[in-house]
């Protein structure tokens, strides 16, 4: 029998470059996430590099002398290349990869690549695609005699590789057919809302910062079976699931893309049609990573990132997730939102607490009803069952009397 031999991929090294402008900025901090989504995204960090300076260089975003350090930790820890932390400009991205003459990526290009390895439907691949072409068009000046270096790895899968070499006015005309398809998709994607809309079926949107456990919150309420692990952007596209409480009232859960801090405007604004998921929902279920060290300034991240969305003023139930861990034992508030409840979506403890201020929020939406129904309308008393809460009923000869609590949508209509 011929001997079988293993072969293995040769594993991507990389070495973090990160800019300080302050002693009180987050940039350690944002290393670490960088480092985070290195690992996401299949490689290995071996090294990182973090200059104080007032501000980034214009040319080469860090200082020479910095450049002479981070060529020698190269070729001290074999790296295939370095990732900044910021996004670079095509600028500052080519004068550092002829000074160090290695692949160069940025902030921006690791997380499309991450985007592009976990894109699965439609809609989300050409979200990728639009994303990855709008930000190499900027970038195609003296591209063409850097690709060599770029061998493969970070910053060259998904659907827009085959696209690298292509020149401008190519890249256009794959960006406005990416526009048009885009276009159908949210047509689509706005008529299943417009019908959801339309039902009296409350919908709550399930938001927070990339890996805070909003997939593995769904899984546990309704067994959804999406995919989750702990990892940074498990799951990009939305999914939305039926939610089914004790007392038989209904709701609507849907599952969004986690924020993160430096999001590249270039997916916020091709993710917009995906994350307006939330925009249309009746309340907010903010997750929290709550045995995060940072769990304050994830917080703050999603605000921002709601705001910039033109979500305001709607009702928030914030989750402190992950108590099954001990870091999640100190205290986090947050102000902003209308009630907060502690659980842990893996094991399920604290789950009741979450399901009470989901009563809490439906009750504040629905109004009350006392009436007669006649025998023959005995069917609406199926819809209170499903859309509200019935307080009472009493089966008399002039029809059913009845006592419930519904939402307004439906009260002219029982």
């Amino acid at each position: 029998m011929p001997e079988l031999y293993e072969i293995k991929k040769d594993e991507e090294r990389v070495l973090l470059v990160g800019v300080q402008v302050s002693e009180d900025d987050d940039t350690k901090e944002s290393i670490r996430e960088l480092q985070e989504l290195v690992k996401t995204a299949g490689a290995v960090t071996v090294g990182i590099v973090i200059q104080n300076r007032e501000s980034a260089h214009p040319g080469t975003y860090i200082g020479k002398g910095k450049m002479e350090e981070v060529a020698e930790q190269i070729r001290e820890t074999k790296a295939t290349g370095i990732i900044c932390d910021d996004e670079l400009s095509p600028a500052q991205m080519k004068n550092l990869e002829n000074y160090l003459d290695c692949k160069v990526m940025d902030r921006t290009m690791l997380i499309l690549d991450i985007f592009a390895q976990h894109a699965v439907t439609k809609e989300g691949k050409i979200q990728v695609e639009l994303a990855q072409l709008k930000y190499r068009q900027t970038r195609l000046v003296g591209m063409h005699s850097d690709l060599s270096r770029l061998g493969g790895g970070i910053g060259t899968r998904g659907p827009g590789e085959k696209k690298l070499e292509v020149d401008r006015r190519v890249i256009r005309t794959r960006i406005s057919q990416l526009n048009k398809e885009l276009a159908e998709v949210k047509k689509n994607r706005e008529v299943a809302r417009s019908l959801r809309s339309g039902s009296p079926i409350p919908i709550f949107a399930i938001v927070g910062y990339t890996n805070a456990g909003k997939s593995t919150l769904l899984n546990c309420l309704t067994n959804a079976k999406v995919l989750s692990e702990d990892k940074l952007f498990a799951t990009l596209d939305p999914t939305t699931r039926n939610l089914k409480l004790e007392n038989g009232e209904e709701i609507l859960l849907t599952d969004t893309v986690g924020f993160i801090r430096k999001l590249p405007h270039h997916l916020v604004d091709a993710f917009r049609s995906t994350l307006e998921e939330a925009k249309y929902s009746d309340v907010i279920l903010h997750v929290v990573d709550a045995a995060n060290d940072e769990a304050e300034t994830q917080m703050h991240v999603v605000y921002e990132t709601l705001y910039q969305l033109g979500i305001k003023d709607k009702p928030v139930i914030t989750v402190f997730n992950k108590q099954d861990l001990p870091e999640a034992g100190r205290t986090i508030k947050d102000l902003k939102a209308d009630q907060s409840v502690k659980l842990s979506a893996k094991t399920g403890e604290g789950l009741e607490g979450l399901f009470s201020a989901i009563r809490e929020q439906l009750a504040s939406r629905r109004v009350l009803v006392e009436k007669v129904i006649g025998y023959q309308e005995a069917g609406k008393i199926q819809k209170i069952h499903k859309f509200g809460q019935l307080i009472c009923e009493d089966y008399q000869e002039d029809g059913i009397h009845i006592k419930a609590y519904v939402p307004k949508e439906i009260f002219y209509s029982i």
